[in-house]
C-alpha cells in the first residue's frame, strides 16, 4: 500500500473514531440538559450536591455521577457568575473527565469547561489541581469560577508565589486548587527534603487539569526545577575571562559549526587564550578549570545574544523563554554558563549552591495518577502527547463556526524586503481603522519594527519581556478601532483579545471592518506557535484574519538553506511560488520530528535518574512518616545522609551527562554508558547510607538531643532557594553543546585524558 495512501486512511479512521466519540459527549450533553434543575431551590442544589459528595465517597464510579454533577454544575454556573455553558464546553468537560487532552479554540471558554470535571473529581475528597500558565491566571480563575464551588460545598484557593509554609498548606488542602505547574512542582521540592511530616505541604496527588497543556507538557516538558542549598558569590575571575572572549576573533581563533549553534577554539585561539591568561598549555590537565571557564565566556560572548536571548533589567540577567517572549522569571544557564553571561555584562552573579533536590516539569506532572489538559493547539503534536503521556488529543468543536481567513504566507527574497512591505501592510491597515496584532521573534525584532513604524507615523503598543507588567492593559485594548500591537510570542497564550476592547457598539464598527488583522513576521518551529498567534482572531465566531510574512534570511529558512535553494535574484517584491510555501511547512514538519526524536532521546537520560529518585524518596518518605520503627536520633541521621549522598549523587550525574557526549566517539553508546555508570553509582548509596548512619549514632551514644545533633554537623541548610535550569541538552536554537564537547570536538586526541575524570568519578 502507497505510504500517503496508508497515512490517508489512518486518518479517516481517526477521524471516524473522533466523530463517534464526539456523537457519544452530544448524547450526554442531551441527557445533562434534560435534568432541568431550573425549578429547583438554592437549598435543593445544595443538598443534591452533598447527595453526590456522598455516593463519590462511599465508592460509586464518578462515571455514573457524571449526568447528575454536570447538570448541577451548569445550573450553579448560571446562578452564581451569570455563565450557562453552551453544549460544547459540556462536551469538553466530559473529554477531561475521560482523560483526553482536549484542543478548544481561542475563546471557547475553557476556564469554564475546567469547572465541571473539577467539581466531579473533587467529590471524593482527594483534591484537584488546575495548573496554571502564570500566578496571574491561578488567582483570576479561583476567583472567578469560586462562587460555583463554593456554593456547592467545596473549597477553592490558588497558591500565589511567597505564601507561607502554613497558607500553602491550607490551600493545597481545599478541594480545588489553581496553581502553576513550576509552583506546584517547586514546593514538591521542598517536601522531598522535609525533616518532620508537618513541613509537608503537598498531600498525595490525585487528578490533574493541565490549562496550556502544550505549553506545560512539551515546550517547558524538559525544563528541571531546583532546589539548592545556601548560594555562594561569584568570583571577579568571570570577569577576566570574559574579556579573554572578547579579545578573540572569529575565523582566526574561534569557529562556529554549520549551524552556527555550537562555537570551539581553533589553535591559533588557544594560543591567543594562553598568552593572555598568562598560562601554559590551556589543555593540560592541571587548567582544565580554566578551559571550562574560557569556553563559556566565549559560549555567551558569540551565541548568547541581548535582547533575543535575555535581557538585562534592573542590573540583572533575566532570560528570554524562546516559545512566549516573556521573562523567564527564576531561570538561569548551569552555573558555569551564568556567571559567564552576568561578567559579559558587568553584573554580578549569585550562584545556586549545591543542588538538593531536581525534577522537570514532564516527571513532576507524571506524578498525578490521572491527568488531562486543554489547549487551542494539540493536534500538531498528537504523536507526543501520545508516546510521551499516553494522552489522545481529541478536537471539541467550536459554538459558532470560525469565520478567521488565514491568507498563504507571504515570501521576500532577504530581511529588508520583509520589513519595508510590513510597514506598508501595517500603515495602510492602519488607515482603515480596523486593529492589528504584530507577533515578532524576540524583543530585538519588536523594538525594530516599532522604531520603523513610528518612522512612519503609525503609533503602536509593544509588548515584550522589557514590559511585561503591562500584558493585560495592553491586550485588553489590541482590539480596539486603530491599535496596533506589536508583540513577541506573549501574545499568543493565557490571553483573549476582544473586540472594541468590550466595548459592543465599538465591536461591531471592528466587526465591519474584517476583525483582528493578525500578522506573524517569522514562522516558528512548532506549526503549534504560529497556530497559537493565528487564534488571537476569530473568537467565538467573530470575524479576522491572519498572514505571516517570511524571509529567506530568516533563522529557520537559514538552516536549511532555502536562501541557496531558490536563487531567486533580491527583489522588493514577494515571491510568487506555492512550491516555497509548501518547502517552508515541509521544514516546520521535519524540525517537529526531529525535536521529537531529540526529546525521547533526552528523556532516556533523565527517566532513569527519576526512577532512581523515586526509589530513594519512597523509602525517605517511610521513614519520615514513622512507617519504620527507629528511634528520633536514627531518624534524624538517616535522613540527613539520605539527601547528602542523593545531592552528591546529582553533582556526579551533571558532571557525567555534561562529558557523556564524548563515548560516541569511541563507537560506544553515550546513553547505554551513561545508565551504567549512574547506576553503579546508585547502588552504592544505601551501603554508604548504613555505614555513615550506625557511625553517627555511635558517636551520638543514642541522644535524642537536637543540639547534639547540630554540634556533630547534622545540619539542616540554613536556607535554600529554588530555581529553573535551561536544560542546554535541548537542541535549540542556539545551543546544544557544553564547554566539554566542544573541547572533545577541536582536540579528538586528547580523548583519552578528556575522559580521565569520568572513569574517577565512576568510582564513588
Amino acid at each position: 500500500m502507497p505510504m500517503n495512501l496508508a497515512v490517508k486512511l489512518i486518518r479517516e479512521l481517526k477521524d471516524r473514531d473522533n466523530l463517534q466519540k464526539l456523537k457519544s459527549y452530544r448524547d450526554k450533553v442531551e441527557l445533562i440538559r434534560k435534568r432541568s434543575l431550573e425549578a429547583w431551590d438554592d437549598k435543593q442544589l445544595q443538598a443534591e450536591s452533598v447527595r453526590l459528595k456522598r455516593e463519590a465517597k462511599s465508592g460509586t464510579p464518578l462515571d455514573e455521577l457524571l449526568i447528575d454533577a454536570y447538570a448541577l454544575v451548569c445550573e450553579t454556573a448560571k446562578r452564581t457568575i451569570g455563565l450557562q455553558p453552551y453544549d460544547v464546553q459540556i462536551m469538553a468537560a466530559i473529554a477531561l473527565h475521560e482523560r483526553f487532552l482536549i484542543e478548544q479554540h481561542t475563546g471557547e471558554g475553557k476556564t469554564l469547561s475546567a469547572v465541571m470535571p473539577a467539581y466531579l473529581n473533587a467529590l471524593t475528597g482527594e483534591g484537584v489541581h488546575v495548573l496554571t500558565f502564570n500566578d496571574y491566571l491561578a488567582k483570576r480563575d479561583a476567583a472567578w469560577m469560586g462562587p460555583i464551588y463554593r456554593f456547592l460545598g467545596l473549597t477553592v484557593q490558588s497558591i500565589q508565589a511567597g505564601m507561607s509554609l502554613s497558607e500553602k498548606r491550607e490551600v493545597y488542602d481545599a478541594d480545588v486548587t489553581y496553581v502553576t505547574a513550576k509552583e506546584a512542582g517547586f514546593d514538591y521540592l521542598r517536601d522531598t527534603i522535609a525533616l518532620h511530616p508537618s513541613d509537608m505541604v503537598h498531600r498525595p496527588f490525585h487528578y490533574v487539569i493541565v490549562d496550556e497543556a502544550d505549553s506545560l507538557l512539551l515546550d517547558e516538558a524538559r525544563v528541571p526545577l531546583v532546589i539548592a542549598g545556601d548560594s555562594e558569590f561569584s568570583s571577579n575571575d568571570d570577569f577576566s575571562f570574559a574579556e579573554v572572549a572578547r579579545q578573540l576573533q572569529q575565523d582566526e581563533h574561534y569557529e562556529f559549526d554549520e549551524f552556527q549553534r555550537n562555537v570551539y577554539l581553533i589553535e591559533a585561539g588557544a594560543a591567543k587564550a594562553e598568552e593572555l591568561l598568562g598560562c601554559d598549555n590551556l589543555y593540560d590537565r592541571h587548567n582544565a578549570d580554566l578551559l571550562t571557564s574560557l569556553n563559556c565566556a566565549l559560549h555567551v560572548e558569540t551565541l548568547m545574544k541581548k535582547d533575543i536571548d535575555y535581557i538585562v533589567r534592573d542590573g540583572k540577567i533575566e532570560l528570554v523563554e524562546e516559545y512566549t517572549g516573556r521573562v523567564a522569571e527564576n531561570r538561569y544557564l548551569p552555573n558555569g554558563l551564568q556567571a559567564a553571561l552576568a561578567a559579559k555584562e558587568g553584573v554580578h552573579w549569585e550562584s545556586g549552591g549545591k543542588i538538593l533536590g531536581t525534577i522537570t516539569i514532564q516527571h513532576f506532572i507524571s506524578l498525578y495518577p490521572k491527568i488531562c489538559g486543554m489547549t487551542a493547539t494539540a493536534l500538531a503534536s498528537a504523536m507526543d502527547f501520545k508516546h510521551i503521556y499516553a494522552l489522545q488529543v481529541l478536537q471539541i468543536p467550536p459554538n459558532l463556526p470560525n469565520r478567521r481567513i488565514d491568507y498563504p504566507h507571504r515570501i521576500f527574497t532577504h530581511k529588508e524586503a520583509k520589513l519595508k512591505a510590513l510597514v506598508q501592510e501595517i500603515s495602510s491597515v492602519h488607515a482603515t481603522g480596523r486593529p492589528i496584532l504584530i507577533g515578532t521573534s524576540s524583543v530585538e525584532e519588536s523594538d525594530n519594527l516599532a522604531a520603523a513604524l513610528a518612522v512612519a507615523h503609525v503609533p503602536c503598543h509593544v509588548l515584550n519581556a522589557k514590559n511585561d507588567s503591562e500584558e493585560a492593559e495592553i491586550i485588553a485594548n489590541a482590539g480596539e478601532i486603530g491599535a496596533v500591537t506589536v508583540s513577541t510570542n506573549m501574545a499568543g497564550r493565557g490571553v483573549d483579545i476582544r473586540l472594541g476592547g468590550g466595548n459592543d457598539e465599538q465591536a461591531e464598527a471592528v466587526a465591519k471592518l474584517g476583525g483582528l488583522y493578525v500578522i506573524g513576521t517569522c514562522v516558528n518551529e512548532s506549526v503549534r506557535i504560529d497556530n497559537q498567534l493565528r487564534g488571537r482572531s476569530g473568537r467565538q465566531g467573530d470575524p479576522g484574519s491572519s498572514i505571516f510574512y517570511v524571509s529567506l534570511e530568516d533563522e529557520l529558512l537559514l538552516r536549511f538553506g532555502m536562501d541557496k535553494m531558490f536563487h531567486a535574484p533580491r527583489q522588493e517584491e514577494a515571491i510568487e511560488d506555492p512550491v516555497l510555501i509548501r518547502k517552508v511547512a515541509h521544514i516546520q514538519r521535519v524540525v517537529m520530528g526531529q525535536n521529537f526524536d531529540i526529546h525521547q532521546e533526552l528523556n532516556s537520560y533523565s527517566d532513569m535518574v527519576e526512577d532512581q529518585r523515586r526509589i530513594l524518596y519512597e523509602e525517605r518518605l517511610r521513614i519520615l512518616k514513622g512507617m519504620k520503627r527507629m528511634s528520633p536520633a536514627e531518624q534524624r541521621v538517616r535522613l540527613f545522609y539520605i539527601d547528602k549522598y542523593w545531592a552528591d549523587h546529582l553533582a556526579y550525574v551533571s558532571y557525567l551527562r555534561e562529558g557523556i557526549h564524548l563515548e560516541s566517539l569511541t563507537s560506544r553508546s553515550p546513553i547505554d554508558e551513561f545508565h551504567t555508570q549512574i547506576t553503579q553509582a546508585y547502588e552504592q548509596i544505601p551501603a554508604r547510607i548504613d555505614v555513615e548512619t550506625t557511625d553517627m549514632l555511635q558517636r551520638l551514644g543514642g541522644s535524642n538531643d537536637p543540639a547534639e545533633w547540630e554540634k556533630l554537623g547534622l545540619k539542616s541548610p540554613t536556607s535554600t532557594r529554588t530555581y529553573i535550569i535551561n536544560d542546554q541538552y535541548i537542541q535549540n536554537k542556539r545551543s546544544s553543546w557544553t564547554a566539554t564537547t566542544v573541547l572533545a570536538y577541536w582536540s579528538r586526541p586528547l580523548l583519552r585524558w578528556a575522559l580521565w575524570p569520568v572513569h574517577k568519578l565512576s568510582k564513588f
